[in-house]
């Protein structure tokens, strides 16, 4: 049902076809994903409480069975079956499009390996729409899902990930929000970031700035709510060498004290905060040693 309008959708060929849908607003769905959705033999969702919101509205009436990671490897069977019946199955996930941090990477691995045709049916991602958002570099990006929860594991990855010349993508939850903000300005330093919340829907936010900034911001405010994303600029242009640093170090030094010099060299050279405190650490202890000698 389009605009009020019943429309009789086509024949659908047998096979998985995976079928993005709406990241909020169900207006964001594609005329070939509702022709899909209503020409298949069953929908394979996440949650069918979420999905029957789409179907309804559209009035859909094809069956909704559960596919998710809790019951993926008894469900995972059934499909292949329905698959090799010659059923037509529409694999959804939640919101956006299915295989991006969602269970039906599995079931599309064995569909293919059974020799099932596998369709793609484009549409609403949330990774491209806050891409497309945040004001940062698209030519090459690298998605890397949600960061571990834990902290020293989260600055573990981060660290592996600092030297990828892209602009970087993650999902991330509110709780989690300022902290990984935290460990993303330490580990990454001063670059241009995003957060993207709730997007397509009555409160999309896109807040830009650096991740010092968007971190101090975070720390002082509520968690917020929602969907979120994180797009982070690529590394900033090659970073100074040691021989810069220091220099620069040993003149902010003659007029600040050690944390304020250190934040400024950081902002300035584009190295991480604890590699220019180390330097200062390493040239202040130098300084003393030569004065002891000349004692």
């Amino acid at each position: 049902l389009i605009a009020g309008t019943r429309v009789q959708a086509p024949p659908l060929a047998p096979g998985l076809h995976v079928v993005a849908t709406p990241i909020g607003n169900l207006g964001d769905v594609t005329v070939r994903a509702l022709e899909t959705l209503a020409g298949a033999d069953v929908i394979a969702c996440e949650d069918t409480r979420i999905s029957r919101r789409l179907t309804e509205r559209y009035g859909i009436a094809t069956p909704l069975v559960p596919y998710h990671d809790h019951n993926g490897a008894s469900a995972r069977p059934k499909l292949l079956a329905r698959l090799a019946a010659g059923d037509r199955i529409a694999l959804i996930s939640d919101a956006g499009t299915p295989l991006v941090s969602d269970p039906g990477f599995k079931l599309v691995v064995e569909a293919a390996e059974a020799g099932h045709t596998v369709h793609p049916v484009p549409g609403a991602s949330a990774l491209l729409a806050a891409l497309v958002a945040a004001g940062l570099p698209t030519d090459c990006f690298l998605f890397d899902g949600f960061l571990p929860p834990k902290s020293g594991q989260r600055r573990n990855r981060l660290a592996a990930l600092a030297s990828v010349p892209a602009t970087l993508v993650f999902y991330e939850t509110g709780p989690r929000l300022a902290e990984s903000l935290a460990d993303l300005a330490e580990r990454l330093g001063p670059r241009k970031a995003a957060v993207c919340r709730e997007l397509t829907k009555a409160y999309e936010e896109v807040r830009r700035g650096d991740l010092s900034t968007l971190a101090a911001h975070y720390r002082q405010a509520e968690a917020p709510r929602g969907e979120i994303v994180l797009v982070v600029g690529p590394p900033l242009e090659e970073a100074a060498g040691d021989a810069a640093v220091d220099d620069a170090l040993a003149r902010a030094l003659k007029d600040a004290s050690l944390k304020d010099a250190v934040a400024a060299v950081a902002a300035m050279t584009g190295r991480p905060k604890r590699e220019v405190y180390a330097r200062a650490l390493a040239l202040s202890e130098g300084r003393a040693g030569d004065t002891a000698a000349d004692d």
